[in-house]
């Protein structure tokens, strides 16, 4: 996802979903949260022009197993690798919902998972899709917006083996509140990006992994066509499963709770925009597995770091506007 810039020339919010943990805080065989940590760095709150805009994100996390459960080969930590690309398209028809500007987003990722030995773990394929309605608010000439969503992801992803779960799509729909507070004026961009994945139960298991919640928060400064500053995100599971007689009404408790930071830097080049940003997970702690030896704990989560790319463009607008940068494909 693209670029933050005080003027906007294309504001797109995009949610590329992705495979990017082996962490076992949920059902077995899935990743621990639908929507990869980090894709919608640098998304400010405010609104794009009205128009049709397109965008194209690629990213890749890799990681090592870490936890008090997590396994070992000769002493060496197991490796994890996700890489992703996704399209999508966001449509800002002019409309006003209680002073707010509406838009809309459709998302499809693609994502190829690698887990090494031994596990041994290489799913591929489409995930499920990405849709969202958001309204965005512009407080006076403050700086100031607010923007409120809720985003949905639908099982239309690449579902394999008993529990729908072996392979990179899942077999549940996941609704996705957010909130977006952000300062957008003379070149800085300071957004807390805030949302929280609500899941339904697994349609072939009835097993219902726990909410998860994100945190991404982006500080940035536009130099001319330029844009740099440091970014950082926060992802945990915060309420627990509810098991299934799939699995004898086993839950698995296990929590994770992942910080990571690192920087973003991107280029206005006019009809276009782009954003490359990294981080590094600097803790990511898990416990409270329970499986196996009474008293072991057998929590694990992946620690690692994420590189991402973003281009965003415009298809098509109602009128020309003034060049203006792309604060960032968001959702």
């Amino acid at each position: 996802m693209a670029g933050q810039t005080v003027t906007i020339f294309a504001s797109v919010a995009v949610t590329a979903l992705a495979v990017t943990t082996t962490a076992r805080a949920y059902e077995f065989g899935f990743p621990g949260s639908v929507q990869s940590a980090g894709i919608v760095i640098g998304a400010s709150a405010e609104a794009p022009p009205p128009g049709l805009y397109g965008f194209n994100q690629v990213f890749t996390y890799q990681a090592r197993i870490v936890g008090p459960g997590a396994p070992t080969v000769n002493g060496a930590q197991v490796s994890s690798k996700s890489d992703s690309a996704s399209a999508g398209l966001l449509w800002v028809p002019g409309w006003s919902f209680l002073g707010a500007s509406y838009d809309v987003v459709g998302v499809v990722p693609f994502t190829s998972t690698t887990v090494g030995s031994p596990i041994d773990f290489a799913p591929a394929g489409m995930q499920n899709a990405f849709l969202a309605n958001e309204l965005s608010w512009r407080l006076g000439e403050t700086g100031f917006f607010i923007k409120t969503g809720l985003g949905l992801y639908v099982p239309t992803g690449t579902q394999q083996g008993p529990a729908g779960l072996s392979n990179v799509g899942v077999p549940w729909w996941t609704f996705e509140p957010s909130l977006v507070l952000s300062y957008v004026k003379d070149g800085w961009n300071l957004t807390a990006n805030l949302f929280e994945e609500i899941n339904t139960a697994n349609r072939l298991t009835n097993y219902r992994t726990g909410n998860v919640l994100h945190a991404e928060f982006t500080a940035t400064k536009s130099f001319d066509k330029w844009t740099l500053g440091p970014v950082a995100y926060y992802v945990g599971q915060v309420t627990d499963d509810r098991s299934s007689a799939f699995y004898n009404g086993a839950i698995n408790v296990n929590r994770y709770n992942v910080w990571a930071v690192g920087g973003l830097v991107g280029y206005d080049f006019g009809p276009a925009s782009i954003n490359v940003w990294g981080l590094k997970e600097i803790s990511a702690s898990a416990s409270g597995g329970r499986a196996g030896s009474p008293g072991v704990d057998t929590a694990t989560i992946t620690k690692g770091f994420a590189i991402f790319a973003q281009l965003n463009y415009r298809i098509w607008a109602p009128e020309e506007p003034a060049a203006r940068s792309i604060p960032y494909v968001r959702k």
